[in-house]
C-alpha cells in the first residue's frame, strides 16, 4: 500500500525528522495567507534544544548563488567577461592548472571547467587546508578531469577561484562586495560572511550523517 501524504506542512516537517534529519525549518509565504514558520527536531541535538525558526543556519554551497549573482553584476558593468580565461585573470596559474588558457569564466560558473574538486582530495579532510591558498595548492599540477566545456562536474575549486577573482577585480574582500552589492540592497541583514561575526548561540547545530560531532564551529570562510 502507498502511505498517505501528511495533511499539513507541520506533519510533513515532523515526518522528515523520522527520515534522518536532526532539525528542519520551513518557511511558507503563500498568497492570501499570513507567512508561517514550521519547525521540528533539534537546534542542538546533544543539549536537546528544539529547532528554532529564528536560528541562523550555515548556508554552505548556497553561497555559490551569491557568487554567481556577483559575477553577473560585474559582467554587466564590463569589469569582467565570461569569455575571458582563467589564465587571463590569473596568469600565474597557466601551467599550474591544466587548460587554464582555455577555461573561461563562464565554464567555471557552470562547473564545466574540468578543474579537479579540491574537497574530493583525501588530504582535504584528513589534513584540512588553513586558508584558500593552501586549498588551491592541493589541485595545482593535477590533470584535468575532462576537457573544458565538454562535460559537467561540480567542483568547489571553481567557486573558490571565483571568490578570489571577485576580490582581485573589486579590491574588496569577497564578502564585502557581496554585502554591498547584494545583501544590503535586499535588506538581508541576517546573512553573514563568517561565524566570527555572530553569536554562536544563535547558530543551528550541524551534523554529517553517521558522525556525532557538531560541526557548527568549523569555519570554511577563510
Amino acid at each position: 500500500w502507498i502511505k498517505p501524504l501528511p495533511d499539513t506542512v507541520q506533519e510533513q516537517v515532523t515526518e522528515a525528522i523520522g527520515l534522518g534529519f536532526d532539525g528542519i525549518i520551513v518557511y511558507v509565504d503563500q498568497g492570501g495567507k499570513a507567512p508561517a514558520f514550521y519547525a521540528a527536531g533539534w537546534k542542538n541535538r546533544e543539549s536537546k534544544i528544539p529547532a528554532d525558526p529564528h536560528a541562523l543556519f550555515k548556508i554552505a554551497s548556497i553561497g555559490k548563488l551569491y557568487d554567481a549573482v556577483a559575477i553577473t553584476k560585474l559582467v554587466g558593468t564590463k569589469r569582467l567577461s565570461l569569455d575571458k580565461t582563467l589564465a587571463d585573470y590569473f596568469p600565474e596559474l597557466a601551467g599550474r592548472i591544466e587548460n587554464a588558457e582555455t577555461i573561461t569564466l563562464s565554464m567555471m560558473v557552470q562547473h564545466r571547467s574540468g578543474i579537479p574538486n579540491m574537497t574530493e582530495i583525501p588530504s582535504f579532510w584528513t589534513n584540512p587546508p588553513k586558508n584558500r591558498q593552501e586549498a588551491l595548492e592541493r589541485v595545482l599540477d593535477l590533470p584535468a578531469n575532462f576537457k573544458p566545456g565538454e562535460s559537467y562536474e561540480y567542483s568547489n575549486t571553481n567557486y573558490m577561484l571565483i571568490s578570489m577573482l571577485i576580490e582581485k577585480i573589486t579590491g574588496q574582500s569577497h564578502f564585502q562586495y557581496i554585502k554591498a552589492a547584494i545583501l544590503d540592497r535586499l535588506g538581508l541583514s541576517n546573512t553573514f560572511g563568517s561565524i566570527h561575526e555572530i553569536n554562536m548561540d544563535d547558530l543551528m547545530s550541524g551534523y554529517y550523517v553517521g558522525v556525532a560531532e557538531d560541526i557548527k564551529t568549523t569555519d570554511y570562510s577563510s
